[in-house]
C-alpha cells in the first residue's frame, strides 16, 4: 500500500475540517518572523547558527511541510536545541492554528505544554482578535503578539481581501491575481489543478496550507 505524503495528509486533514469548522473570518498569516520556505538566500543566511552549506541545504529541500520538517533538517545539520531556539527566534514556519500538532506547537519557542493545550482548547480559531482575547487571559500582551507570530488561521480563499491573502508567505501580485482569476472555487481539487498550472505540485501544496474553501 502506498502510503501518503505529509503533504498529502496535512491536505486530507484541512480538506476534512472544511466540513466540521465554520469558514475564518479575518483570518490571516501573522508578521513578524522569516519564512524559511520562501525568504531569499541573504536574509536565511543573516539569521543566527545557519552557515552557508546549511542554507544551500535548506533550499534544495524547501519548501517543508511544516515546522517540524525544518526541525528535523536542521536538528540533521547538528545544531543543539539552544542554537535551534536562536534560529526560531528569528524564522519559523507558521503553524495552523486549528490543525497543528502538538508537536508543532511545542517548538514555537517558550510555548510549553500549558500553551500547547490553550492553542487546541480553543479551537476553531476564527481570527486573531478571539486569538487576543482567549490567550491574553494566560499572557500579557507582549507574549501575546509574539505567539502569534508564529500561527496562522486558514483564509477562505473564495472571500478573503486581497490584502488578507497578500499575508501569505511568497503570495505577490501575480499568484494573487491567478488566485481571484478562478474564484468561486468549488473544492481543493479545482484548487490544484488552476493553481498547478504555474508552479510545481510541492509549491501548490506549500499555498494550499494557508487556505479553506468554503463555496
Amino acid at each position: 500500500m502506498k502510503l501518503m505524503s505529509p503533504y498529502g495528509r496535512a491536505a486530507l486533514i484541512a480538506f476534512a475540517l472544511t466540513a466540521v469548522f465554520p469558514a475564518p473570518s479575518n483570518a490571516q498569516v501573522a508578521k513578524g518572523l522569516v519564512d524559511p520556505n520562501t525568504a531569499a538566500e541573504a536574509d536565511l543566511l543573516a539569521l543566527p547558527h545557519m552557515t552557508p552549506a546549511i542554507v544551500k541545504g535548506l533550499i534544495e529541500k524547501r519548501p517543508f511541510a511544516n515546522a517540524v520538517e525544518l526541525n528535523t533538517f536542521l536538528t540533521g545539520q547538528s545544531l543543539t536545541a539552544e542554537q535551534l531556539g536562536a534560529v526560531y527566534a528569528k524564522a519559523f514556519i507558521h503553524i495552523n492554528l486549528n490543525t497543528a500538532t502538538r508537536e508543532e506547537i511545542m517548538l514555537i519557542p517558550g510555548a510549553g505544554r500549558k500553551m500547547a493545550h490553550e492553542f487546541d482548547e480553543y479551537r476553531p480559531w476564527k481570527s486573531f482578535a478571539q486569538f487576543d482575547k482567549e490567550i491574553g487571559k494566560y499572557v500579557d500582551a507582549t507574549q501575546v503578539a509574539r505567539l502569534k507570530s508564529y500561527c496562522f488561521i486558514p483564509l477562505n480563499i473564495n472571500t478573503a481581501s486581497d490584502e488578507d491573502l497578500l499575508t501569505i508567505p511568497g503570495l505577490g501580485p501575480r499568484m494573487l491575481r491567478e488566485f481571484k482569476e478562478y474564484q468561486p472555487y468549488k473544492a481543493v481539487e479545482q484548487f490544484r489543478q488552476e493553481i498547478g498550472k504555474y508552479v510545481n505540485a510541492k509549491e501548490v501544496a506549500r499555498l494550499e496550507r494557508y487556505i479553506v474553501i468554503v463555496p
